[in-house]
């Protein structure tokens, strides 16, 4: 008995995330030891960690500036194992409070997911088109 659940936790283990944070979904990533908080997009979440392309939440209103202002950047890609994460959440608006993802669009005329997105393997750049639209606009086209 112990062999075939030790095979299905194997097995559990290389499906695909199902439900909201899907690769492509933009959250927040609260961490631990030592504490801090991303926001990003979600480019895979396995039983090891979550992948993310994004950056440190004290840093957000920098990243506009520079997004705006048109300098160059380059989101860090990051893997947090799970040990580290505490919470991750949907960047969703609350209430009458837009979401991180809402505020950026509105200071820079941007779509986060798709700037966030690595470059596609042919090269491209932005977003990948195996990539879901995302909660904050969820009729968005490709970049």
């Amino acid at each position: 008995m112990a062999r075939k659940s030790q095979q299905d936790d194997a097995d559990s283990a290389a499906l695909p995330a199902r439900g909201p944070f899907l690769p492509g979904a933009m959250v927040v990533v609260t961490l631990g030891n030592p504490r801090d908080k991303f926001w990003g997009v979600i480019l895979a979440l396995t039983a090891e960690g979550l992948s993310l392309s994004g950056v440190e939440l004290a840093s957000f209103e920098d990243f506009v500036v520079m997004v705006k202002d048109g300098e160059p950047f380059s989101p860090a890609v990051v893997f947090f194992p799970m040990h580290r994460i505490e919470r991750v959440e949907l960047d969703l608006p609350d209430g009458s409070l837009p979401s991180l993802s809402q505020r950026f669009s509105a200071k820079t005329g941007r779509e986060p997911a798709a700037l966030l997105a690595p470059p596609s393997p042919a090269g491209g750049t932005g977003r990948r088109s195996g990539l879901p639209r995302t909660a904050v606009n969820p009729t968005a086209g490709p970049a």
